[in-house]
This record gives structure tokens, sequence and C-alpha cells, in this order.
């Protein structure tokens, strides 16, 4: 009778060989997969947009602010608070997210297809460039950088190459180091990608709070607003003001743009004068409101305010 040795470490399974241990193990252990592929793509992605999408809409009321400033009222007198502000934007987040998804694919698909025409360089060259610490926080430092753009543009018109030495000397002085630390634990990476989305975010928010506001001098000299203002939730109706009691044309019958209304009080702006003022809602009617009215070729406000000067 034979006999059969048994390992504690192995123990003997009848119709099972080492092999097939070994190849079950190997099958059993998950793979490690590559962050290099388009899922890892659209996980940056995914992680990088959040943060943009929270500081640009943080800072968007301090553009409404500045907006509603050049007419001389705050947004609270308008009528805007935080939740007037979102339902106004509602429809041109929904826009955004229509044309964000399909651009979203078209950048996926763009890297996908130059990855395997370049058969694997492409992906390749962008995992070295993630395994070098230095470069991917210099990259980072400069992208942060470049975000004060904005900012400097409000504080002051500075020249464009001082701009570009100003951006660069700040994220080299103060973005790189602390990105190169960062980079030496998986949380510190991930810090680092919310930190860079929320400063492209605030830098964004900055350039739009400028464009925000050459928009609204635009309203006061010419009468009209562009599509910008619309987006952001700016109205651009004008109305004929009349007598509550008599139901009469005030003001000669002209249009007014009506900026909005808060405790009873609506605030107009007299493009013919260049002026912003108040009445009561209870002694105002307003009629032939319109929306987005069409002006002819070089019309521009301020005739009654020349004629006075």
């Amino acid at each position: 009778m034979s006999r059969h040795e048994i390992s504690l470490e192995h123990p003997y399974i009848p119709g099972h060989s080492e092999s097939d241990t070994s190849h079950s193990e190997s099958a059993a252990s998950p793979e490690v997969e590559s962050d290099g592929g388009v899922l890892g793509l659209l996980e940056r992605i995914g992680s990088v947009i959040i943060p943009i999408g929270v500081a640009l809409y943080a800072v968007l009321y301090l553009g409404v602010e500045e907006m509603y400033g050049i007419f001389g009222i705050s947004p609270q007198q308008a009528g805007i608070d935080q939740s007037v502000l979102l339902g106004r934007l509602m429809g041109t987040l929904i826009l955004m997210l229509l044309i964000g998804i399909p651009a979203l694919g078209l950048i996926v698909g763009f890297c996908w297809v130059a990855d395997k025409l370049t058969r694997g360089a492409l992906g390749r060259l962008v995992q070295a460039l993630r395994r070098r610490p230095w470069i991917s926080a210099l990259i980072a430092a400069l992208w942060s950088g470049a975000t004060y753009w904005g900012l400097f543009d409000i504080l002051g018109d500075l020249d464009i190459a001082v701009m570009v030495v100003t951006a660069v000397g700040l994220g080299v002085l103060t973005f790189l180091i602390p990105f190169r630390l960062l980079r030496r634990k998986p949380v510190g990476r991930a810090g680092t990608k919310i930190l860079v989305g929320g400063l492209t975010g605030v830098g964004v928010g900055f350039l739009l709070i400028l464009a925000m506001a050459q928009g609204a001098v635009e309203v006061q000299e010419t009468g009209q607003a562009n599509d910008l203002l619309g987006y952001v939730g700016f109205q651009d109706q004008w109305t004929i003001i009349k007598n509550a009691e008599d139901d009469k044309p005030l003001y000669d019958g002209r249009w007014m743009m009506l900026l909005g209304e808060s405790d009873g009080t609506y605030v107009f702006y007299d493009c013919d004068k260049l002026e912003t003022f108040r009445r009561p809602m209870e002694t105002t009617n307003l009629s032939d409101i319109q929306l987005d009215p069409e002006r002819e070729p070089g019309f521009t406000c301020g005739s009654l305010a020349e004629g006075n000067s």
C-alpha cells in the first residue's frame, strides 16, 4: 500500500495539480490596470471639472454685483439673490451640459485615436511625464499661476509681457514646491487636482467678471445687451411707464429698461438721460414690455443727457 506525504503548506487535493493552483491564484488576483487608458482619462477629467464648476459658480455672484454696480445698484435692489440667480442660470447650465458632454466625448475619442495612430507612444509619453514629479508639479504650478490672469486684468491694464512674467513667477515661486511635496502620496495628488481645478474655476470666473462688466457698460452706451449677459441671467427688458391712477404714460412715453424689482419698488434705467431711478410699484403700471428689442444701426444712449449738458 502506497503512502502519500501531505504537506501542511500545500495540502494535496485529488485531481488538482500545483500548476492549477498557481493558475487559479493568478486568475483570482485582480489585474493592476494602468490609469493611462480611456477610463483613466475620464476619471481625471471628472475630478477636475467638478471643482472648476463649483468655484466658477461661487465667483459668478461677484460678477453679478459688478454688473449691476455699473448702474449704481446692488443685485439685491434688483431682486437678485442666490436662488433667483440659480433659477435664471438653469437654462444656461443645461445648455452647457448638452455642449460639454459631446465635447468631452470628442476629446476622449481624439486622444484614443491619437494613441492608436502612434501605437501607444502618446500614452507612454503621458505616463512618463506623470511619473516625473517635478515635471508634473511644474505644469500644475504654471497653470495655477496663469489662472490669476483674470485678476490681473481687473486690477489694472497691464502689458501682456508683464502679465506673463508675473504669472510664471507666481506659479514657480508659490506653487512648484508645494505641488512637488503633494505628489508623494495619492491623497496629495488628489488634493493637487482639486486645488488646480478650483483655481481654474476662479480664474475663469475673474475673466467672466471682466466680460460682464464690459457688457454692462455696453448696455449703458448702446441700450442693448450682448449674449453673454443673457446667459448669466441679465434680462434686457424694456417698458413704457404709466401712472397707476389714470394709466397715462410718464416721462413722455419713452422706453425705460426695467432692471428689477425689490421691496415694492421698481428699478429703471433711463437710456436717454443715462440715469437709474426707482418708482413705487403701487403707483406704477408697466405696458408694452419688450425683451431684447432691436435697435437701429448706430443707436447710442444719452440723447437727452447731451442736450441738457
